[in-house]
C-alpha cells in the first residue's frame, strides 16, 4: 500500500493525490470524482503516511491500520459502512484494532478511517503487504524545503 503522495485536506471530503508542487502551493486530485484543486499554503494539510492512532502502548500508523482492515477483509470493502452507528463502527475497529485508546480515539475518527479505507479499496490502493513508508519522511522534508524556499523568495513589502 503506497500513501506517500495522499493528502487528508482539512475543510474538503474525501482524499487527494499530491500531483505537484505550485507557487503558491499544490495542485491535488480528488480520489473521489477526478478534480484538481489547488491547495494554498496556508490550508491543513495531512500525509496519510504522517497519521496514527493512539492505543494503550503506542501510537499506530494509520498505514498499518488500513493493512489489518485489507487482512480482515481480503482487500475488499469493509462490512460496515462509515456511516453506521457508533456501537457498530466501534464493535468493527476493536476488532481490527483491540488496544486502541477508547478516551483519545473518537468515533468521528473511526468513520474517517473507514471512509478513507474505503476510497482507498475502490482505487484499488489497499494491499495486505507491508507498508511501504520510508520514502514519506523524504517526501516530507521536500514539501517543508519548497515551502521554505517559497516564502524566503516572496519580496518583503513594508507597510
Amino acid at each position: 500500500m503506497n500513501v506517500e503522495k495522499i493528502l487528508a485536506i482539512a475543510g474538503k471530503p474525501g482524499l487527494f493525490e499530491l500531483k505537484l508542487q505550485t507557487r503558491s502551493g499544490f495542485l491535488a486530485e480528488s480520489l473521489l470524482d477526478g478534480k484538481k484543486i489547488t491547495v494554498g499554503l496556508r490550508s491543513n494539510v495531512s500525509l496519510l503516511s504522517e497519521i496514527s492512532m493512539y492505543t494503550y502502548s503506542e501510537e499506530k500508523p494509520l498505514v498499518e491500520i488500513m493493512r489489518a482492515i485489507a487482512i480482515k477483509e481480503n482487500e475488499g470493502p469493509t462490512a460496515v459502512s462509515h456511516k453506521d452507528d457508533n456501537a457498530k463502527l466501534i464493535a468493527y475497529f476493536q476488532e481490527i484494532l483491540p488496544d486502541y485508546d477508547e478516551d483519545r480515539v473518537y468515533a468521528s475518527d473511526i468513520k474517517k478511517v473507514l471512509n478513507w479505507y474505503n476510497i482507498l479499496q475502490a482505487k484499488g490502493m489497499v494491499s495486505k503487504e507491508e507498508p511501504k513508508v520510508e520514502n514519506a519522511e523524504a517526501i516530507k522534508e521536500e514539501v517543508v524545503e519548497e515551502v521554505k524556499a517559497e516564502k524566503a523568495a516572496k519580496p518583503k513589502t513594508k507597510k
